[in-house]
This record gives structure tokens, sequence and C-alpha cells, in this order.
């Protein structure tokens, strides 16, 4: 079995940040009272801490028997059949998704389904399920041969 960890969502986290930054900063300017400041702030830090779990636990397992095993903290937990994926490309797509990161690829597979997942090595995990399934259509590759020749 092969583990592949998902990249960091550094662009999600940096959002929190100023998001939370920003309502205390409006709060301590409209003097609001210390209590709704605190409360605020619990609720801000469970959600950061929320969040960093998901970051550190996502994570992609490619099993020796072709089933691709995604697990993201204890929220998500699902495995696809390699031999059943059809294709691999990046996405640009924000939809909620076992992708801490939003620099992400999409794979497809049955007949309309999709996941959208942020390995930290994209192109390393898109040849090993390749390897399993060669019938992928690997879009990743295509991209970066384009990307060489300008």
């Amino acid at each position: 079995m092969k583990i592949y960890k998902s990249k960091f969502g550094y662009g999600v986290m940096g959002f929190l940040t100023l998001l939370f930054l920003s309502i205390l900063g409006y709060m301590i300017y409209k003097n609001e009272p210390l209590e709704a400041i605190l409360s605020v702030s619990g609720i801000h830090l469970l959600v950061y801490g929320f969040c960093l779990y998901l970051n550190f636990s996502t994570e992609y397992a490619i099993t020796d028997n072709g089933i691709l095993k995604v697990k993201c903290g204890f929220v998500y937990n699902k495995s696809f059949d390699i031999n059943k994926i059809k294709s691999i490309r990046k996405s640009n797509n924000l939809i909620s998704s076992p992708a801490p990161s939003l620099d992400r690829i999409e794979l497809t597979y049955g007949k309309f389904d999709l996941i959208i997942i942020s390995p930290k090595d994209k192109t390393e995990f898109a040849n090993d399920l390749t390897k399993i399934n060669p019938k992928i259509e690997n879009k990743l590759k295509e991209i970066k041969t384009h990307h060489n020749n300008c």
C-alpha cells in the first residue's frame, strides 16, 4: 500500500485567518463586550482547529489490490475501484471535497461520478493509478507537456 498525504490548504487557512482578524478588529472597533469577543474567538478557534485537523489527517492510499482509499479525518472515508477510474485532470473546482488544498485534481469514475482530491505529488499519484489501470486518461501529462513546449 502506498499513502499520499494531501497538500496543505494554505489558501483556505489564510482566508480563515483574515476573516477572523477582520471580524475581531471590527468587534474591537465597535467596542463590543469582552464576552462577545471571547465567544467569537472561541468559535473561530474551534473551526480553525477542525480545519487544521482535516489538513493533517487527509490522505489517499493506493492498496495492493487496486483500491483507492480516500480519508479526510473522521468526516470522509471512502474506497474506489481504480479500474473504474476513467480520467485524471487538474481542477479549479471549489466544491466541497476531501481536498484541503485548492491545488486539486479531479478523478472521474463510473458513469458520471467524480471526486476531487489534492495529493502533494499529483504526477506520481497519477502515474501510480495508471500503472494499475492503463486505460485511465491522464490529462495531467498533457498539461505538463504543453507547458514545456511554450
